[in-house]
């Protein structure tokens, strides 16, 4: 994550201080480990790799990261919240496979098919609605292979 790592740190440093906000040790913290995981993580998850942020102060972070848009926060199946590093910043176009189950998130590459129907069908949603579409999600959900 060398030159791509500092690419991100620089654009959350960046769009935190246009909120006048600080990119503290922990929020960078939180960053990085968001950046290197393969999936959304609850916020357990995140602490438990960032072992030197504080619980409470995770909870605050995040927060004030989503706000910056420099994470997402991920609606599973349950009430517990999972975050990514926001989109635009990982460069990785994704969609999840929700467990309904045990509330897994996995993060699923969509294909270039897929991709094409969805902006064909976000195109319609807008001429019908009007309504003006800037980015689109796809969250199916199911049975993991763990709770089948």
């Amino acid at each position: 994550m060398a030159d791509n790592g500092d690419r991100i740190h620089d654009e959350a440093a960046l769009r935190l201080a246009s909120l006048e906000q600080r990119y503290t040790a922990n929020r960078r913290e939180i960053v990085q480990v968001l950046a290197r995981a393969d999936r959304p993580l609850t916020i357990t998850e995140i602490v438990d790799v960032a072992s030197s942020v504080p619980l409470s102060s995770a909870y605050r972070s995040l927060t004030v990261l989503a706000d910056a848009h420099v994470v997402r926060r991920v609606a599973g199946n349950d009430d517990t919240g999972r975050f990514e590093l926001a989109e635009d910043l990982s460069g990785e176009h994704h969609h999840h496979l929700i467990c309904s189950n045990c509330g897994t998130v996995v993060d699923v590459a969509a294909s270039p098919r897929l991709e094409r129907a969805l902006a064909d069908a976000a195109r319609a949603a807008a001429e019908e609605s009007d309504f003006e579409v800037h980015e689109h999600r796809i969250d199916l959900v199911g049975r993991c292979s763990n709770c089948r």
